[in-house]
């Protein structure tokens, strides 16, 4: 049977099962999943509008800015030069500068720890919302009560409030409507908003290349702070940007493409700016820099921060292309299909430019081939080759074969109907889309020491459905605790409201595949922390993690099957779990190494009064028992301890056994025995 695999290298969020959400995964598409479909033949260069009517062909990139793509967008606070050098931005209405002044007043009561004014702007947001019925007021409303904030919680009343939003208008709540139906497996509700959203966001894709990947950064590495990936995200301030820009200044024509690069979409902790890309651009293509000449025909081709104009797109497009920068092609075949900057639309160019960037290796040209055998334009409708070429731009990372994968598996069309993998693929892309920016603003407020607006902005992502985002915001009210400026019903979170908090979005980037959020929620049931203790959901969590090769989390397996807490008790499991926890991770040698001595006590010597006192010791010693917690545990390191002291207290036997033995052996003459001096491992 033939196969064709698709390695999705390049996404944070993969396709079902929930497991894998979090990291990189294969899809395996067979002859069963391809749906037999006879091609149907259409004349060269016919018409394809009658064709698959309900898909898009090569549609138009959107070029209005973020905020007008978002209605209701925070970018008007976060960036408001940005917002009013736009040629399209109109005067606000006195309902939406009322919105706006309510949310930057929340903000600011969330940096500044200031329960009074955020209560006033709740007050004003639940008027708006209530009264007014302002949309964008009821999506905030509904993440007040998703979240506790100065509200009861109440997931109900979330639900209502963005349910009203959604239909007002406003994409992050049908995003955070469908990322619930999505966990509650409401297929057919949830495919169909993600639709609606991955549209959007690819509409705002360019058309020549696939955009990069804007990522939620991760602030944290486990348990530490990501301070490298931090270091990247520092903008004009970063050390590496500072040497690139003297770099550009000294007539370096690949550091004025990467500076140029770099603005116009965003990257390295940079606000987008296409004035400044658009100069640093000019600057190399006077230097004979091909890639800026192609982003030079996709800016005036998009009209992004120049007046449109397709024949100077298709010139610069035409001059990369010259210079063997074969993704160009994709631009110039794209305004050939569109009749765009040309005489007339010439569907044989078009495919002719396609297949000289797919012929090297372009994912680009993989994808728009896709297309036009999609959908017979200028040659014979193929919907199984499309299916195969959309495989291998997927493979490359181009999030528009995501896209049309996605419908392909929601239709039928081509693929077997399967809305799980349709709805993977629709998230993958919506979370592309430009409700990305609050990942920006988020790490920026972090960056700059702004914790509580840092935790607030990733809230509201976790509640769109960001793997990233949910275990940022659970980090930050674990690692920063009360000076995480967490708000709760009534004021400041109280202890068990940021555990509770924090255990919940923990809860839910384990659902998405994260494995240190899976084995810090094993650790929550298992020491009671946010959570009633369960020995059981404990060792669940734990098995979540160790699907994920987990070390830490097989260790724990091992060591609630070795004291039988939540699993049964089983020192031939218990050492199992042990021996792989060593194998995934060779710093766990010396914690493997006293567990198996552990397992040696109780196997040689149980019910002894050696393992009743080691069992007891934190009832022996309450106060090394608190220090244990309060010390220890925040490492993860308790059981560490106990199999220290298990092995001191080995050791204090076996020497007091020596020299018993010695002196019995003085007295009868009995020559001396080689004595081990460390208990075997139990098989």
């Amino acid at each position: 049977m033939q196969k064709y695999n698709l390695t999705l290298s390049l996404l944070i969020f993969s396709l079902l099962p929930p497991s894998l959400l979090a990291g990189p995964f294969v899809l395996i598409l067979s002859q069963d999943d391809l749906k037999d479909i006879p091609s149907s033949a259409t004349t060269t260069d016919a018409d394809p509008a009658e064709s698959l009517p309900e898909w898009d062909e090569f549609g138009d990139s959107d070029s209005k800015p973020e905020h007008e793509l978002e209605p209701g967008s925070w970018r008007p606070i976060f960036e408001p030069d940005a917002v009013n050098s736009s040629t399209s931005e109109s005067k606000l209405d006195t309902e939406m500068e009322q919105y706006y002044s309510a949310v930057e007043k929340m903000l600011s009561a969330v940096s500044d720890g200031e329960v009074g004014v955020m209560e006033e702007s709740v007050a004003e947001i639940e008027e708006l919302a209530s009264v007014k019925g302002n949309s964008h007021a009821q999506s905030v409303l509904g993440f007040l009560y998703g979240l506790g904030q100065i509200k009861e919680r109440n997931k109900a009343k979330a639900f209502l409030y963005h349910n009203f939003a959604a239909k007002g208008g406003n994409l992050q709540s049908k995003l955070a409507i469908a990322y619930t139906y999505y966990r509650q497996h409401m297929y057919e509700k949830a495919v169909k908003l993600y639709a609606e959203l991955a549209e959007v966001a690819v509409n705002s894709f360019l058309i020549s290349k696939y955009s990069p990947v804007i990522e939620p950064v991760r602030i944290h590495n486990g348990a530490e702070e990501n301070k490298e990936a931090l270091r990247k995200s520092r903008g004009e301030d970063d050390d590496v940007f500072q040497i690139l820009e003297y770099q550009a200044q000294k007539g370096n024509a690949g550091a004025m493409y990467k500076i140029g690069y770099f603005y116009y979409f965003g990257l390295r902790g940079l606000r987008r700016d296409h004035a400044k890309a658009l100069a640093w651009f000019s600057k190399a293509v006077e230097k004979g820099e091909p890639r800026s000449m192609e982003l030079l025909g996709e800016i005036y081709a998009r009209g992004a921060g120049v007046e449109r104009n397709y024949t100077k797109a298709l010139e610069w497009l035409t001059l990369a292309a010259k210079q063997q920068l074969y993704s160009a092609y994709n631009g110039m075949g794209y305004l050939y299909v569109k009749g765009y900057g040309v005489e007339k639309k010439n569907y044989t160019k078009a495919k002719e430019y396609f297949e000289r960037a797919a012929d090297n290796e372009d994912a680009g040209g993989h994808y728009n081939l896709g297309v036009i055998h999609l959908k017979g334009i200028g040659v014979k409708r193929d919907v199984k080759l499309a299916c195969q070429y959309f495989i291998v731009a997927a493979n490359a990372g181009q999030p528009k074969a995501f896209y049309q994968l996605a419908k392909m598996f929601h239709k039928g069309v081509g693929l077997k109907k399967n809305l799980p993998m349709a709805i993977g693929l629709y998230k993958l892309v919506a979370e592309r889309g430009p409700w990305n920016s609050l990942s920006r603003w988020a790490l920026e407020s972090y960056l700059k020491g702004n914790v509580g607006k840092a935790s607030l902005l990733y809230s509201r992502m976790a509640e769109l459905g960001y793997e990233i985002a949910q275990s940022n915001a659970a980090w930050i009210l674990d690692k920063y605790a009360e000076h995480s400026m967490c708000l709760g019903e009534s004021g400041f979170c109280t202890d068990s409201e940021r555990h509770q908090r924090a255990h919940s979005l923990w809860w839910e980037a384990s659902e998405q595949g994260n494995e240190h959020a899976a084995l810090l929620i094993g650790d929550a049931y298992y020491y009671g922390r946010g959570t009633v203790r369960d020995y059981e959901r404990a060792a669940e969590a734990y098995m979540h993690a160790k699907s994920q090769s987990n070390a830490q989390a097989m260790f724990n397996l091992g060591y609630m099957h070795e004291h039988g807490k939540g699993l049964p008790f089983d020192l031939h499991l218990a050492k199992r779990y042990y021996d792989q926890a060593l194998e995934i991770d060779s710093a766990a040698k010396l914690p493997v190494t006293l567990a198996l001595t552990s397992l040696w006590i109780r196997k040689n010597y149980a019910d002894s009064v050696m393992v009743h006192m080691i069992d007891s010791l934190p009832e022996f010693y309450p106060k090394i028992e608190a220090w244990v917690e309060n010390v220890i545990l925040e490492e993860g390191n308790a059981t560490i301890l106990t199999l220290f002291v298990c092995l001191l207290t080995v050791l204090y036997f076996r020497e007091r056994q020596r020299r018993n033995a010695g002196v019995a052996a003085g007295e009868v003459g009995i020559p001396d025995q080689p004595i081990e001096h460390a208990p075997p491992a139990p098989n």
